[in-house]
């Protein structure tokens, strides 16, 4: 039985600006459960990116907090590891390098042995033992990723946050990529916190969608549990009803419940009216 682990508590947060505070979160709830996987959805500008920074100590909230098996969040550490959107590999080092910076940190002190066997672990969950002295010029976008996420892996984190982690990348690869991370969370049964605006994607990895409500003063909208089954085929559940209507609720919750509409700008408005006034012109010379 999975034990709640992860807690936000009544969390807002203020960034100052020239006209006063600003107000990006407010009173965000929320129970993380020990193995879980969960994704943040929402519209831009809604916080998400604020949420996992706040979890992952690289931003402090204004009000609540954050604790995490007992202590409280307040910087970042080795059991909150981070997946950015950008790969973040360091050009002029190899792809084992890249990794074995992050396991030298978890594993100061061991034998070099040990350190290259759990480097050479974390490159085979992800499948990319075979491109271990390559460059990172030398891989796709999606071999990069992986390797960041092995990277984050190698840390043994408490939690894995990942921000967009496959938003960069082809349908083919992110299809790839999902497959991967869905067998590394089986085979670990690590606690993962996800940013993504796909909705597909929220409904196909997560245990859990937790749903922002527009900006600002951004809070928890709605958390919708997905229950489906255990490995999960994404061929399978194109067609299944349970599947399609967890779709459904999110698409509504996002469309419907949370319409956004941008700001139309005024000045771009009469400048759009004015091309076309004068293209009428020249039509009619």
């Amino acid at each position: 039985m999975m034990s709640k682990h992860l807690e936000l508590t009544q969390v807002g947060i203020d960034f100052p600006t020239p006209k006063g505070a600003f107000t990006a979160l407010q009173e965000v709830n929320l129970r993380i459960n020990k193995g879980e996987f969960i994704s943040l959805i929402g519209h831009s500008g809604c916080g998400k990116s604020t949420v996992l920074n706040i979890v992952a100590g690289l931003l402090n909230a204004t009000r609540g907090g954050v604790i995490l098996d007992g202590a409280e969040v307040t910087q970042p550490g080795p059991e909150r590891a981070v997946v950015f959107q950008n790969h973040s590999l360091l050009p002029w080092l190899s792809v084992y390098k890249n990794v074995e910076l992050a396991v030298k940190q978890t594993l100061r002190g061991k034998p070099k042995k040990q350190i290259r066997e759990w480097v050479m672990h974390n490159l085979e969950l992800v499948h990319m033992t075979h491109a271990s002295d390559k460059l990172p010029a030398e891989i796709s976008g999606g071999m990069k990723q992986r390797v960041g996420i092995a990277r984050a892996l190698a840390m043994e984190p408490k939690v894995l946050l990942m921000d967009e982690p496959f938003g960069a990348l082809d349908a083919l690869t992110r299809a790839h990529l999902q497959d991967s991370v869905m067998e590394i969370h089986a085979q670990l049964g690590n606690t993962v916190i996800m940013i993504t605006h796909d909705v597909d994607e929220a409904v196909l990895l997560s245990d859990r969608i937790v749903m922002m409500t527009n900006g600002p003063a951004a809070t928890v909208g709605e958390v919708l549990p997905i229950e489906l089954a255990r490995p999960r085929d994404r061929l399978a559940l194109a067609d299944n009803p349970t599947y399609n209507h967890y779709r459904h609720q999110v698409l509504t919750f996002l469309y419907e419940k949370q319409k956004k509409i941008e700001p139309v700008n005024a000045k771009q408005t009469a400048a759009n009216k004015a091309c076309s006034a004068k293209g009428k012109k020249i039509d009619a010379a």
